[in-house]
């Protein structure tokens, strides 16, 4: 935190002054090492086995909150009989399809609830991220359940819990983690004994945490420990995920992601969602608890924002005109897509793919094989020039002269040079005015796109195409200003707030939003950020002149909420879990709840109150149901449905490991979505023959000096000098094994490209004796590119592409590689130096390794207890 954001960890440093103690976990000694009480070096991927040692160390020692836990989270529910778990199936639960590599997740439903819950089978899911969708939270579950107050049942979550942790002792954190089981423990005791009624522990993460194919499950355990300690929804505790842009999680929020719509909607699909009632109901589940049983008017207030007059309920607000999931559509399918010709055109608007995405050399040969490509951008990035200075070019499988690929270089107005909002980490909504116009020809997003779509509109002005009407119907009629007519973003931001249709009136929250058409919103999440007719994300009020909580500095989604879940703050009878915690509570006298904060909860709704049998919506959730957009009104410990890979997390080895998985016989996760294509291959693990032809764990990350993949900060000066190379970290251990000097040179090798940079020996990275054996790691920024002032190899050539099977984000923070002293070989040597790699290690290109690693994999769904236990 201290090396990528270097802003924020100012406020852990004055949490460290006032008594607070940091723990800090990476693979690598950084300044944010420098400053913690205690660094525990990992090694990288094996998070899931701290965490779990953590859990483990929890339960084991009963030093779980309670009373928060027995309120608060589903540990009392009972799962179903039918379920088995990991524990029992050598790294597999129940339901385990090995025909499509993914699961039926009937059996791990609540007790009675098999077949009315869940999502059945889990493939299609898989193709379509449907995980994102669950993101502020509309997983399927029955309101209704089963449950054991005393936490003895076998089958409760609580006692499953136990069992599947208990595996995760000191002595396998050692052996997985490379982590002395002392500094495990002293982590574990400060964890537990910082939290409690009078103190609250928080867990921060960078966005790498997500960077691998059981990324969902790092944040998971991470979850599932702060429920456990009663951390969530309450002040000083929670999961901090820090990004790495401003408004990467309004990116998420007002989605730029292929299956979401704004406010965490899912996009269609075309074979399970053909009416607008089966979408919405898809969404809320009929008879299910929880705030999303309003997703019919927030669906209802999105298409009228979009389709305007045309969007009527008869017509079902011009649901037909919203596009289909067919399948994935994710950016790595698309870029295989694109090398096989499927693909004719591509926008690039802040992205760097030809350096900045994993598998650089199937990136750039993608772009390579377009018949348009567009990039709007500051500078004259890699993306734009791939077909002309690529190291494709030098090797031969790119000819400038026969590159086929149009290339439409638009200058892009930076965040200085336009007016608009962002979203950062904490769902904190900030205007932010235009300080200077834009250079020459440079224009802002709202620009382009407001003016591409209105020449669109315009060209297909006389067509009586029905194709042509979801572009025609739409509402597309904002006010513009200026020499250059520039769109108001202010009237963008007031229709994302949302309006009453008949009269125009901005609406104050999204509990106004209605089902019949009568409102528009374009994201009902940020609905109030205009209430009142005043841009509450302009508000700067001075600290000095408001409480701790600071609830007029901008706007926070939704309803300027500023800590989610917050009746959690509060114990089941609505009384502050200590005057030193004090948040949210409620008042008897005033009949309402109260506090620093807006509360996360219906205001006038009593601890007291009990839902009539059948209730769902919002009217389903008790006075003491704090998780208040699940269906079942509780903080999930053990997950029925919405994650793909198991309800709850296991330790597997990344998808490229050179050891063996001590934990279960399963060595990767097996739902992890790979690639059979021919530019794409992965590199052997155990118990795959040839693994030792890669023997070193590579990892990446963020340089303070540099941004992302370097496009802007390479190309400023100061910048630019004090971090002027592409270089290796390596630790003296490893250069006298490798033959590495000091500022020399090395090339790496992977089974996709060889690299190479400028060697530093430091100890900064630390040999890890791992289950009997010396575990080396490398470690490169990822920042360096062909293009700029100063140049270097990319790191992400080294990876290759398997991705996470929940969300689809690709696993780009570990890999294995060989490293050799000296400059890579050029041209098509190079070329030839990783095919005599792919001949070691056997790799055919193409060709993805075995899924499955157990002599066979657990059950179907409708096995019982017991029933594989020789898998």
């Amino acid at each position: 935190m201290a090396e990528a954001h270097p802003v924020g960890f100012q406020w852990v440093m004055e949490a460290k002054r006032r008594g607070a103690k940091v723990f800090h976990v990476d693979p690598r000694f950084t300044r944010t090492s420098a400053v913690a009480d205690t660094y525990l070096p990992i090694r990288a991927g094996t998070d899931i086995a701290l965490l779990g040692g953590v859990v483990n160390h929890i339960l084991e020692n009963e030093l779980d909150f309670r009373e928060y836990v027995l309120s608060y989270t589903n540990a009392a529910t009972i799962v179903s009989e039918r379920f088995v778990d990991a524990e029992d199936g050598d790294g597999f639960f129940s339901g385990f399809d090995p025909e499509t590599g993914s699961y039926v997740q009937d059996s791990w439903q609540y007790a009675g609830h098999e077949s009315d819950s869940g999502s059945g089978h889990t493939a299609q899911e898989r193709d379509s991220a449907a995980g994102l969708r669950h993101e502020s939270h509309g997983a399927q579950v029955h309101g209704e359940t089963l449950r054991d107050e005393t936490l003895q049942h076998p089958r409760c979550v609580y006692q499953i819990l136990k069992r599947h942790f208990a595996r995760y002792t000191p002595e396998m954190v050692e052996r997985v983690c490379g982590i002395p089981r002392e500094k495990f423990l002293e982590l574990a005791r400060a964890w537990t004994e910082n939290s409690g009624r009078e103190r609250t522990g928080c867990l921060i993460y960078s966005v790498g945490w997500t960077q691998h194919s059981v990324g969902v499950q790092y944040i998971r355990t991470g979850a599932i420990i702060q429920l456990l300690l009663g951390n969530m929804g309450r002040p000083g505790g929670g999961i901090l995920a820090l990004r790495g842009h401003a408004s990467i999680q309004g990116s998420t929020d007002i989605p730029t992601l292929f299956n979401l719509l704004p406010g965490y909607l899912p996009m269609p699909h075309h074979a399970d969602h053909p009416t607008f009632d089966a979408w919405v109901d898809s969404i809320r589940h009929p008879g299910q608890k929880g705030f999303w049983g309003n997703a019919r008017a927030f669906g209802a207030s999105l298409l009228k924002a979009y389709w305007g007059d045309a969007a009527t309920p008869e017509n079902d607000f011009c649901y037909g005109h919203l596009p289909r999931l067919t399948g994935d559509h994710g950016t790595y399918q698309q870029v295989l897509n694109m090398i096989d010709g499927k693909v004719k055109g591509y926008f690039l608007l802040g992205q760097n793919p030809a350096v900045g995405s994993a598998h650089g050399r199937a990136q750039r040969l993608g772009m390579a094989n377009l018949d348009w490509l567009v990039v709007r951008d500051l500078f004259m990035i890699e993306s734009a020039t791939f077909w002309q200075n690529g190291p494709e070019v030098a090797t031969g499988e790119i000819v400038p002269e026969q590159c086929r690929t149009e290339v439409f270089f638009l200058p892009a107005a930076s965040y200085v040079e336009k007016e608009g909002t962002f979203t950062q980490t904490q769902r904190l909504v900030q205007w932010r005015e235009k300080a200077v116009d834009p250079p020459g020809d440079a224009r802002s997003e709202l620009w382009f796109f407001y003016h591409l779509g209105r020449r669109l509109r315009e060209k297909l002005a006389g067509s009586d195409q029905p194709r042509d009407r979801a572009l025609l119907d739409l509402a597309w009629d904002y006010p513009t200003h200026g020499p250059h007519a520039e769109p108001s973003a202010e009237a963008v931001l007031r229709e994302i707030n949302g309006y009453d249709v008949t009269t125009g009136r901005l609406l104050s929250s999204f509990a106004e939003a209605k089902d019949d058409g009568s409102t528009a919103i374009g994201c009902w999440i940020y609905s109030g950020v205009y209430a009142d007719g005043v841009n509450q994300a302009a508000r700067r009020r001075s600290r000095h002149e408001q409480d701790w909580v600071a609830a007029e500095w901008g706007w926070a989604w939704p309803a300027n909420r500023r800590i989610l879940y917050n009746r959690a703050s509060a114990d089941p009878q609505g009384r502050p879990w200590s005057e030193r915690k004090r948040y949210v509570w409620w008042d008897p006298d005033a009949g309402e709840w109260t506090g620093y904060d807006v509360p996360d909860f219906e205001r006038t709704k009593p601890p007291t109150y009990r839902p009539p049998k059948g209730a769902a919506g919002p009217e389903g959730i008790a006075g003491d149901d704090a998780f208040v957009m699940q269906g079942d009104g509780k903080g999930w410990l053990y997950a029925p449905s919405g994650v793909l890979d198991g309800p709850l997390p296991t330790h597997f080895e990344p998808a490229e490991s050179p050891m063996r998985n001590p934990l279960y016989g399963q060595q990767a996760n097996p739902t992890r979505k790979v690639y059979a294509h021919p530019v794409n291959s992965v590199n052997p693990s155990p118990p795959q023959e040839h693994s030792q032809v890669f023997p070193y764990v590579f990892t990446v990350s963020r340089l303070t000096e540099h941004h992302t993949a370097g496009a802007m900060s390479r190309t400023v000066r100061p910048l630019a000098e004090l971090q002027p190379e592409m270089f290796v970290e390596v630790s003296p251990e490893l250069a006298a094994e490798a033959g590495l000097t000091h500022l020399g040179w090395a090339h790496l090798i992977s089974g996709r490209a060889v690299i190479e940079a400028k060697v530093l020996v430091t100890d900064r990275l630390t040999p890890l004796r791992v289950d009997g054996r010396v575990i080396h790691q490398l470690w490169l920024p990822y920042h360096f590119g062909f293009e700029g002032l100063v140049t270097g190899d990319s790191a992400n050539d080294l990876f290759g592409i398997t991705l996470d099977p929940n969300v689809l984000i690709q696993e780009s923070k570990i890999g294995t590689c060989d490293v050799r002293p000296g400059r890579r070989p050029t041209g098509p040597a190079l070329r030839d130096l990783v095919a005599d790699y792919q001949r070691r290690a056997g790799i055919i290109p193409g060709r993805t390794p075995p899924m499955v690693t157990v002599r066979r994999p657990a059950g179907q769904a409708d096995e019982g207890p017991g029933e594989h236990a020789d898998a």
